[in-house]
Order: structure tokens, then C-alpha cells, then sequence
């Protein structure tokens, strides 16, 4: 499987849903079910985002996720 899978491509995927989620409009629906769609679609945007600044390695089977979650100006900070 290593050979036929390309982590990268998967992590160009994960940006491309983030946009499309950021970019998705609102249904014509109301109250409740409205913010419960708009909560949905943040969470959506969110995961999405994450994983599409995620660095991913894919060695002996294995699929490992880098994901820094600290501010900029603290990863930064701590790359100096």
C-alpha cells in the first residue's frame, strides 16, 4: 500500500474541503437547525484546516500527523 498511497496528496485534499466548507452557503433553514448547520460547518472548517497544515510522514505503514497547534508567534519564537 505504501507505494500506491500519497499522504501528500491526501493533506492537497484536506485544503481543498476546508475551502469548500469555508466558501458553503446557508441553507434556507432557521433557529435551531440554522446554528446547529453554522456550529457544523466551523467544526468542519476547523478539522479540515488542521490537517491541511499538517507535515505527514508515511514510512513502514505507519501515517503520522505533525501538527503544531501553538500560536505563530510562539512556534517561532521557539524555533530561534
Amino acid at each position: 500500500m505504501e507505494t500506491d498511497f500519497d499522504p501528500q496528496a491526501m493533506v492537497e485534499r484536506f485544503k481543498s474541503r476546508a475551502e469548500a466548507v469555508r466558501r458553503r452557503g446557508i441553507p434556507p433553514v432557521e433557529g435551531a437547525e440554522r446554528q446547529r448547520f453554522v456550529r457544523q460547518a466551523a467544526e468542519d472548517y476547523q478539522d479540515f484546516a488542521i490537517l491541511a497544515d499538517a507535515e505527514v510522514d508515511f514510512t513502514d505503514g505507519v501515517l503520522t500527523f505533525r501538527i503544531d497547534l501553538r500560536r505563530k508567534s510562539e512556534a517561532a519564537s521557539e524555533e530561534r
